[in-house]
């Protein structure tokens, strides 16, 4: 319906594997321009009213209303406002809103990311209030949820209301640029109506920070045990603007719980349900299936037939060729500048391979690429796809050797689960989540995240194509049964279950901000 990266696995998979345990769930989230309510089955609730939205210097309401579905066990909510279906990206402006308005640049984030957020988080306590339940439990996803903990506590209208209600805020990325931080103070008190000691009282370099002012109120998690440890004890945090030394110096203690993931959302002998080919089984070792995934894959791009995405170069490679993918964000981040790179020198270096990526990003970077896939001497042997297509992105998945993520931080990652359970052995810096893929057990992992450490890991991976088969295959066997027996939602959401028990029991003595020194 509407989302983006881990955030969207998350929220969607966790919530179904609690329904599945006999927990009673509602997500709720806006109704952006591009999800077409109707068409999808939801219905309008009869529940409509204003939100206190204020600007500084201006006292203004903003009305929603709402819209629900049941799908799989999980009751879905919408929220409907000006603010939200105006937007036709989640995060981010798109070409089409480029065009109808300069200001608003393809990739730019919305000017008023703040509002956005504090509006759904308040109209999400309201509808509570206005259905006359109070959910045990708000499960607030990244810093643009962050803040309901304090505001449930705080504003008079929520506080009495939500006495023995709980929260819990889990961290899916705290790089600096995710925060949803905002610098204008004065607005932040007004927008959100928090009082003054709770707007300075949750200052990260200067900015009101929602993480921060959510860590008061309700433990905190993210989203590998890894990634946790590298944000409050090594000097990584540094990527965050010291967000996790900042939590730590206040006594919060992030919480680490990797990512689960339903392996039969990707499951290859399910070949129709995800649009491939035909059906093969990385497990037994079972790959015919695999090798006609791909040749269909380059027959269509060869065709132009691209979805959603725009092509730029061209990929002919023979089928025992390697071909080495890539499905993420074009960024930094994401560390494609440094795929770039070290992509110079192998295809110069190493004669037989092929490169397939799937992403869209930063303009630099989708360029710096769009350069190298265009060079002559490169022809049939790299195809860069701009965009962003879930479908295309499963027949990558399907159709490569090897997946390439060289992020300089990953909190958790989940490509690199889709990937082993296509049969798509990942290639990684070992950093932050990505730990979970061990060198030469169920991948090939490298540090430092330099383009000679990539480079190498590379011509590892494309050795062992050559000279052991064998090993690749048994690496494949070994990365899904480990995803099945270790990283399963079903697994996973009973250390959920435990930290809402816990949210509870800190709650239990009092609504005001989380004691930290009473033991849970």
């Amino acid at each position: 319906m509407a989302g983006a990266g881990g955030v969207q696995d998350v929220t969607c998979d966790l919530a179904e594997a609690l329904a599945r345990a006999g927990v009673r769930v509602t997500v709720v989230l806006p109704r952006y321009g591009f999800v077409p309510a109707a068409d999808l089955g939801f219905r309008p609730l009869d529940l409509g009213f204003d939100i206190d939205m204020n600007y500084t210097h201006e006292e203004r309401r903003e009305r929603v209303a709402f819209h629900a579905l049941r799908r799989r066990g999980v009751e879905i909510v919408l929220v409907e406002a000006d603010r939200f279906a105006e937007k036709h990206g989640v995060y981010a402006y798109t070409a089409e809103e480029e065009a109808a308005d300069p200001t608003h640049r393809r990739g730019a984030g919305h000017y008023d990311y703040f509002a956005m957020n504090v509006l759904h988080q308040k109209a999400a306590l309201a509808l509570a209030v206005a259905r006359g339940r109070a959910p045990e439990v708000f499960h607030c996803h990244d810093g643009h949820t962050a803040t309901l903990p304090a505001l449930m506590r705080e504003l008079e209208g929520f506080r009495v209301f939500f006495r023995r209600s709980a929260a819990l805020v889990t961290l899916h990325n705290a790089g600096i640029g995710y925060h949803q931080e905002i610098q204008d103070l004065p607005f932040a008190r007004a927008n959100t109506g928090l009082p003054w000691r709770v707007i300075t009282g949750s200052l990260l370099n200067g900015a009101f920070d929602p993480f921060l002012a959510g860590a008061a109120y309700a433990p905190m998690n993210t989203v590998s045990e890894n990634y946790a440890r590298e944000l409050q004890e090594t000097e990584l945090d540094a990527l965050t603007g010291w967000l996790g030394h900042a939590l730590r110096d206040r006594g919060v203690r992030l919480e680490g719980i990797t990512n689960g993931i339903n392996p039969d959302a990707f499951d290859p002998r399910r070949h129709r349900r995800l649009g491939l080919a035909a059906p093969f089984d990385p497990a037994t070792g079972d790959l015919a299936g695999k090798a006609a995934c791909r040749r269909r894959l380059l027959a269509d791009l060869a065709a132009g037939r691209t979805g959603r995405a725009a092509a730029i170069g061209s990929l002919d490679t023979a089928a025992d060729v390697p071909l080495l993918t890539a499905v993420t964000r074009l960024s930094e981040q994401k560390g494609m500048d440094i795929l770039a790179e070290a992509l110079e020198d192998l295809l110069v270096e190493e004669p037989d391979f092929g490169v397939l990526i799937l992403g869209a990003g930063e303009r630099a970077v989708e360029e710096r690429l769009a350069r190298l896939a265009e060079r002559p001497e490169h022809a049939g042997r790299f195809l860069l796809l701009l965009g962003h297509d879930p479908a295309l992105a499963l027949k990558v998945y399907a159709a490569g050797d090897f997946f390439l993520i060289p992020s300089r931080y990953e909190p958790c990652g989940l490509t690199d689960f889709m990937a082993q359970l296509m049969g798509n052995l990942p290639v990684v810096h070992l950093t932050g989540g990505l730990v979970k893929v061990r060198d030469g057990f169920n991948g090939y992992g490298y540090a430092p995240n330099t383009p000679a450490a990539l480079k190498a890991a590379v011509v590892r991976a494309l050795r062992d194509h050559r000279q052991r088969p064998q090993v690749l295959d048994r690496m494949r066997r070994d990365a899904v049964r480990h995803i099945r027996e270790h990283f399963t939602w079903e697994r996973v959401r009973g250390r959920y279950l435990d930290l809402y028990r816990q949210a509870l029991r800190a709650v239990a003595g009092g609504s005001g901000p989380v004691r930290r020194r009473r033991r849970p």
